[in-house]
């Protein structure tokens, strides 16, 4: 009779074959999280969604691909500033971008509205206010755009626009600077020029809402006084992230009594008198010799600017400086100032 067979044992995993099961996992996993991040860019790239309404895009000229990515994103054109930036460089257009106005639509794709900006397929038939220009400057748009003189001035005349809600804040005798809000606008052949201030101007009162006017009050500033600080920040940076704490700055310095010390106020003085800049200009716009705000606004204002003054970070710095780099360094005391003007701005501050 034979013997019953004994069961062979199952091998156990060496270590080697255990390490091979990991690295396979590993590797397994680490595909899984690439073709997620694809499927994730690759939907970035695509339409916001079906609507076709289109809408006035304009790229200004100097944007660097930051400024253009997040100013998409904040319009609800795309839908990630970093997968916009990512695809135009790996297609390596960066330096192709075109400054102008475009219709974009939210339907349109990533690379549609990249080809669009490559090609430099402007809107035509617009007059576009930019941001941060004096009411000299956008003068000289409207001229440009092949309006008589005689046409510019009855446009800029406040009066021409009595009982607009955005000029309710305007002193009597002031002119509409600080008040013409920027975009693009629908200009025909026969259009007026009063026609497109009227719209810049229904814009601004769009803008200073009621959340605006009750921050500026909040603030200790009126509505005229906060479109002038919000001018002034408009001009100090291009930066809406650094608005908030630029208008702290400025608004901690007038309740304290100290003066602003604003290199843009004192530019914006000299200009108006045709003068060469000068921080000592004798002006009462110049914020070096004068404590408190100019005036009046010394540009017209963005939503951002307006948003930063009427809600300032809860930071108490005092004061700040942009240095060679681009980069704004904020300080509570002045020789931590001075120390970052000779650490960081030797070129612009020397200018």
């Amino acid at each position: 009779m034979l013997a019953p067979r004994q069961k062979t044992p199952f091998p156990k995993p060496r270590g080697r074959n255990l390490w091979f099961v990991i690295i396979g996992l590993i590797i397994l996993i680490a595909i899984g999280a690439v073709a997620a991040v694809r499927i994730e860019y690759d939907r970035n790239l695509s339409a916001v969604s079906s609507s076709t309404k289109t809408q006035y895009f304009t790229v200004q000229s100097g944007w660097g691909m930051n400024q253009i990515a997040v100013g998409l994103e904040q319009a609800g054109l795309i839908r990630s500033a970093s997968a916009f930036d990512t695809y135009v460089r790996n297609s390596d257009e960066q330096l192709n971008l075109q400054a102008g106005t475009y219709v974009l639509s939210p339907s349109m794709t990533v690379q549609q509205i990249v080809d669009k900006m490559v090609k430099g397929e402007v809107s035509k038939n617009l007059l576009t206010i930019l941001p941060g220009l004096t009411i000299q400057e956008i003068e000289k748009t409207f001229a440009k755009a092949g309006y008589s003189q005689t046409e510019i001035d009855t446009a800029f005349n406040p009066a021409t626009y009595n009982g607009n809600p955005a000029l309710a804040s305007l002193p009597s005798g002031a002119s509409l600077e600080g008040y013409l809000y920027p975009d693009s606008f629908q200009r025909e052949a026969d259009t007026p020029a009063s026609t497109i201030v009227g719209e810049s101007l229904d814009e601004m009162a769009q803008h200073l809402t009621n959340d605006i006017t009750s921050g500026f009050m909040t603030n200790g500033l009126s509505t005229f006084q906060g479109i002038t600080l919000a001018s002034i920040v408009t001009q100090e940076s291009g930066d809406p992230s650094q608005e908030p704490i630029i208008a702290q700055v400025f608004i901690s310095r007038i309740k304290q009594g100290m003066m602003l010390q604003s290199n843009v106020t004192a530019d914006y003085a000299a200009d108006l008198a045709g003068v060469p800049r000068s921080v000592d200009i004798d002006s009462p716009y110049n914020t070096y010799l004068h404590t408190g705000l100019p005036p009046g606004p010394i540009s017209n204002v963005t939503a951002a600017a307006l948003q930063a003054v009427a809600h300032p970070a809860t930071s108490t710095y005092l004061y700040f400086v942009a240095g060679d780099n681009g980069t704004i360094y904020y300080e509570y005391t002045a020789d931590q100032h001075q120390q970052d003007i000779q650490k960081y701005c030797q070129k612009l501050c020397a200018q």
